[in-house]
């Protein structure tokens, strides 16, 4: 193998790894409804999708198939990353206890730190007493809620997580306060 096709297969390899996290950017804007950046998105990808074919077709061997099918992948591997870095969205976050006292003192420390909480008495299994605690949060900042349930020696609790596509009113989705 030659130095031009060494070459050619890295470049083959990185090319299609960063297509495949421009396509992977591309499904998580349109699946939080944020439009305008789709369309330079997938722009870029078809003209350098265009200019992959035609490489991988044309090459020689069964190496061209080969850097194309690695490259997506590793494209599908970083974009995972970089999705889970930017955690878009609003997450709905039910927490539910059964210690009356500890919910009302994490559902102050959450308003403290400046979310919209709202809490409830539930029933649990064969009709125990449970509190729920609804909180609307970014998901970049579920950590801040997960580091105020270990502040309150919560561990392992039952909680129901739903994705929001946008919210109204008064909620405040974001910590106002640095914790």
């Amino acid at each position: 193998m030659t130095k031009n096709v060494m070459f050619a297969l890295v470049g083959l390899f990185l090319i299609t790894a960063f297509t495949n996290v421009l396509s992977t950017l591309k499904t998580i804007f349109i699946s939080k409804k944020i439009m305008n950046p789709v369309y330079i998105l997938v722009f870029v990808d078809a003209i350098i999708f265009a200019t992959i074919v035609v490489k991988v077709t044309s090459g020689n061997g069964i190496e061209f198939t080969i850097a194309y099918a690695l490259g997506r992948s590793m494209g599908v591997f970083i974009g995972n990353k970089l999705e889970d870095r930017l955690a878009l969205g609003i997450l709905e976050v039910d927490l539910f206890l059964n210690n009356k006292e500890k919910m009302i003192r994490v559902a102050e420390r959450l308003r403290e730190a400046g979310y919209t909480v709202n809490n409830y008495l539930a029933s649990g299994y064969n009709g125990n007493k449970r509190y729920k605690i609804e909180i609307v949060i970014n998901r970049k900042e579920f950590n801040i809620l997960e580091d105020i349930m270990d502040e309150f020696n919560i561990n392992n609790p039952t909680i129901k997580i739903k994705n929001l596509s946008k919210v109204n009113g008064k909620i405040t989705a974001s910590s106002i306060k640095t914790i």
